[in-house]
């Protein structure tokens, strides 16, 4: 997450079946992966909106439209990931009548966290999806027992992810990989790994600075001595830097797996795309040196 780059500008699209909400609740997930859950948790009940959803653009040039405002305007419930990730978000909130669910604050975690993307971690979803079910219920209590029963068998379908992670920390656990920014590091601690990439390394990447000459080395050897499985990237913010690390990567015979900020679209529901990049990384670690 370049924090320095967010700029102003606009990408809506509507959960398909949601148009058929019955109830006239509305709620928006500020990113794609968020609306997927509220979908799944409001059913025909709640029409859902997801703001950034292309996972082929840079999430950090995102820019704001008057459609970006009237949507949350209108919106019931909003959920945002916090930790400075779509700050974009706050004044456009202020003043408006949605309830605001901040992951950040369902998990508990201090503004001083370095690593935003809460959505890798095992424990993220199952808190919104429960915080969703509960402010729907408020909401709609008519729909109430559906929406626990949406929200049990989300909570069911998540069960095969947990597994593939549990799976690797037990054929692979403390296997060295390394990153290019901390996009996936918390499904890599999940899955038991070490990260050996110098987390100063992974913070001037993540926010769009020059990585210090010595991080930059310590990365090129990791890769150049065979000291790592698996490099993790970032495919949806790259740059020459992380070119030029994919080709040393290709040379020296380590293994690569590319990690998405945004769900995409192909990737059917959120646990889909969990279990679809465990199984790739589980792969990644058999394959690699």
């Amino acid at each position: 997450m370049r924090l320095r780059r967010w700029g102003w500008g606009f990408a809506l699209a509507f959960a398909g079946h949601m148009a058929l909400a019955q109830t006239g609740l509305r709620a928006v997930g500020l990113e794609s992966q968020y609306a997927d859950v509220l979908a799944q948790i409001g059913g025909p009940y709640v029409r859902v909106a997801a703001i950034q959803s292309n996972p082929d653009t840079d999430p950090h040039e995102f820019e704001v439209t008057p459609g970006v405002a009237a949507a949350l305007r209108g919106a019931d419930l909003v959920v945002e990931n916090g930790l400075g990730y779509d700050a974009w978000a706050k004044r456009l909130l202020s003043g408006t009548r949605a309830q605001v669910l901040s992951v950040q604050a369902l998990l508990h975690l201090p503004d001083s966290t370095p690593n935003p993307h809460l959505w890798y971690g095992p424990a993220a979803m199952p808190a919104v999806a429960a915080a969703a079910a509960a402010a729907f219920a408020a909401r709609d209590p008519a729909h109430q027992a559906q929406y626990a029963a949406n929200l049990a068998t989300f909570n069911a379908a998540l069960a095969p992810w947990n597994q593939e992670l549990a799976r690797i920390k037990s054929q692979y656990g403390q296997a060295p990989v390394a990153v290019t920014e901390p996009v996936a590091d918390a499904l890599l601690a999940a899955a038991g790994l070490r990260i050996m990439t110098p987390f100063s390394y992974e913070l001037a990447v993540m926010n769009g600075t020059d990585p210090a000459p010595q991080d930059v080395a310590a990365q090129q050897a990791l890769l150049r001595g065979h000291k790592v499985r698996v490099l993790v990237y970032n495919a949806q913010v790259t740059d020459p830097q992380t070119a030029a690390l994919l080709a040393l990567a290709k040379r020296h015979g380590v293994r690569v797996l590319p990690v998405y900020e945004l769900m995409p679209a192909s990737a059917g529901h959120y646990q889909d795309w969990m279990l679809h990049t465990t199984r790739a990384l589980a792969q990644a670690l058999a394959a690699g040196p």
